[in-house]
């Protein structure tokens, strides 16, 4: 086991009580594949381990799935393994907590939510990707429309991530996966098209690493030298943007020179270029400047003197292990770290995107936003003191401006490039010197600079400067449209806007305080039904809302059920446990709602006041009176499900009210359904006939 191998002490102790707690937690759980669930957190835990990550990372790796998928708490992980795991639990099960109307939107509010995760703690996303990779390993056991719909996900957030953290070990991997279920067909031909060529391409290899360690031993260099085959969606990528065949791709395979000092990368640099031409256009030091994600090498591609093209990456020993391990070796080399690769840089730019949120509209304007960023092709310019400015393709001085500092954006009336004034719309270029003029006097940026800029950072600073510029007027805009929104729907902002109410809002839309979320409400950072929602939605969970009313005169009794002690009073059965003849019940005294009756055992009866409850109890009564229970389905597919209920429904004469399907995290079709029935004996006879079924994997009542 590899607890053992990498940790000790205290450490080894808490990850395997975690090992142990995990799999008696997942005991009786299945994956789509039919092999035991434990092995998913596990294979999670090890990815992890092999990144070198810190114990509480690996405990909350094996622990990730416990909170969402079994019976046990927040609070037995916090008395087991301590805050910081419980931490790192809940932000990855938070991930997968939520429902959506539509693909677009759960794409944008999933982006958002990424983000946040990061923002908090770096880890969170980090067991994400290695919760994603594992999942995407295992792929094969789900239909073709879920796997290219999680494929396309992983392509278009998750890849992309970690390429931006510099873990390009879990990248590769990732993109390959991708390629493989997106576009099987060029996944294959490259497979077998490149192992075809396999061996003469490893003498070509053989022969260049010998070259240069001659080169090595000859300078007094001492160093390592390797060859490395590039991942597939990189090649298709080349294939599918250049228009290239795969013969005319000569750098399949990556020859890298590891050594001590910079210096020695230079010097090897030069001898190399003197043994081999260089490529012109092909030679690229990102050690001078690094890319975003803090990668550096030296990058050229040269000619044998046979005429065969091959690439050449040229770095030290620290530059490697960020190129291979990213943010992930600021645990695994930590007695190697300088401040030029510190956690603070690392991920100063998920940092930023979240300074940029509260200035964006909505989940989509911020996914698109993060993503011009992440996507974007680098155009690197230089300020008059030689700093290097890395800024997406076609940017203009403005982007330059706001690179350098908000205020200097703001105050920024003009441009001078390469020496010469130019218009703030002008495109820039590579290696051009930009210097830009501000004056005190400035009132701000223009509105019109939003259609100019390309950068979504100077984007989402001049909204922030026009929703700072308007503060109160929009606090006082948002709470009204607020209370508008409210009263539309039947509520007081007043009786719905609470303490609690508030904070369970803001763990979704990450605000300060309630100013702040009237204040983005009146600029348009977020609509109102997006907090209206969640506001009502709180409010009816914690008072418990009657699904049907209706008055009573005389003896209070409705359909079969008295309750003692009141009259004159409404009286209606809960939607959220949905009794029916037989359960023990009891009566709830709402204000303003009359009585409603729920389960005994309800959720929401644990914690309202003793005074408020009623002894209920049903009676004998003719006719037959209905009533509706609610039951959750698991299954292997939903088809299966839904055929099941349908059938066992049919068979008993009985009604269904409602039916909604969805999945589980763990691939499994989840039924929510309704029917109308008379007596708790129908239910209990119903759940029989629906697990008889094959394919199904659990049938109960619903109490939630």
């Amino acid at each position: 086991m590899k607890i053992y191998e990498f940790y000790t002490g205290e450490g080894r102790d808490m990850l395997l009580r975690a090992y142990d707690f995990a799999k008696e937690a997942h005991a009786n759980q299945k994956r789509a594949s039919g092999e035991p669930y434990f092995i998913h957190p596990c294979a999670v835990a090890e990815i992890l381990v092999d990144l070198g990550l810190d114990t509480a990372t690996v405990a909350g790796a094996l622990l990730h799935d416990v909170i969402e998928d079994t019976p046990h708490t927040e609070e037995e992980i916090r008395r087991e393994f301590g805050d910081e795991v419980l931490s790192l639990v809940s932000g990855v099960t938070k991930l997968d907590r939520i429902v959506f109307k539509s693909q677009e939107e759960e794409e944008a509010e999933n982006f958002r939510k990424i983000f946040v995760a990061m923002a908090k703690d770096i880890r969170v996303i980090i067991i994400k990707l290695a919760d994603r990779l594992h999942n995407m390993r295992s792929l094969n056991y789900l239909s073709e429309e879920r796997q290219k719909k999680m494929a396309q996900e992983t392509l278009d957030i998750y890849a992309p991530i970690a390429g931006r953290l510099g873990i390009s070990q879990i990248k590769c991997e990732l993109e390959d996966l991708c390629l493989k279920y997106l576009d099987p067909e060029a996944f294959e031909f490259l497979v077998a098209n490149i192992h075809q060529k396999l061996e003469e391409r490893n003498r070509f290899v053989d022969f260049v690493v010998e070259e240069i360690n001659g080169i090595l031993t000859e300078s007094g260099i001492r160093g390592e030298v390797f060859g490395r085959p590039k991942h597939f969606y990189s090649i298709y990528k080349k294939m599918t943007t250049k228009g290239k065949t795969l013969d005319q791709i000569y750098d399949l395979t990556a020859v890298r020179v590891i050594v001590a000092t910079v210096d020695e990368c230079y010097e090897v640099l030069g001898k190399i270029h003197k043994k081999w031409k260089p490529i012109p256009g092909r030679i690229k030091d990102y050690i001078a400047t690094p890319k975003p994600n803090l990668y550096q090498s030296l990058h050229t591609t040269v000619v044998t003197n046979f005429g065969q093209p091959f690439e050449i990456q040229i770095r030290t020993e620290e530059m490697h292990r960020t190129a291979e391990y990213g943010i992930a070796a600021h645990w695994k080399y930590k007695e190697q770290r300088s401040e030029e690769t510190s956690l603070d840089a690392r991920i100063a730019w998920i940092r930023e995107a979240m300074e940029w949120q509260g200035a964006l509209k909505d989940s989509k304007e911020f996914m698109d936003t993060v993503k011009g960023d992440l996507y974007s092709e680098e155009l690197l310019v230089f300020t008059p003191q030689g700093k290097v400015i890395s800024l997406p393709t076609d940017a203009t001085p403005i982007d330059f401006a706001y690179a350098i500092h908000s205020e200097v954006g703001n105050k920024c009336t003009g441009a001078k490039v390469n020496g010469k004034i130019v218009p703030l719309g002008s495109t820039l270029s590579i290696g051009d010197v930009v210097e830009i003029i501000t004056s005190p006097g400035s009132k701000g940026p223009s509105r019109d600079w939003l259609k100019i800029v390309k950068s979504s950072s100077a984007k989402a600073k001049i909204k922030a400067f026009f929703k700072k510029a308007m503060k109160e007027d929009n606090i006082k805009l948002g709470r009204s449209m607020l209370e508008e929104a409210a009263k539309k729907r039947g509520y007081a902002l007043a009786d719905i806007l609470t303490d609690e109410s508030f904070r369970k809002v803001s763990e979704k839309l990450a605000f300060a305080n309630m100013d702040e979320m009237f204040a983005s409400i009146g600029y348009g950072a977020v609509s109102t039904n997006q907090v209206i929602f969640k506001l009502i939605d709180y409010f009816r969970r914690e008072v418990p809302q009657p699904v049907v009313q209706q008055e009573f005169h005389g003896k209070l009794k409705q359909g079969a059920v008295t309750v003692n002690g009141t009259s004159g009073l409404l009286v209606s059965f809960a939607g959220c446990c949905s009794p029916v003849p037989g359960d023990e019940i009891v009566g709830f005294v709402t204000r303003g709602r009359g009585i409603v009756i729920h389960r005994k055992d309800c959720p929401n009866m644990r914690c309202v006041e003793a005074e408020r409850l009623q002894p209920a109890e049903w009676v004998a009564e003719e006719g037959g009176a209905r009533f509706k229970a609610a039951i959750v389905v698991t299954a292997a597919e939903q088809g299966a499900a839904l055929a099941a209920i349908s059938g066992s429904v049919s068979e008993m004469k009985l009604g269904i009210t409602s039916i909604n399907g969805r999945y589980d995290k763990n691939e499994n079709a989840i039924i929510d359904v309704t029917v109308t029935l008379t007596n708790r004996q129908d239910v209990e006879v119903l759940i029989k006939k629906i697990k008889s079924h094959a394919k199904i994997f659990d049938v109960r009542r619903n109490s939630n």
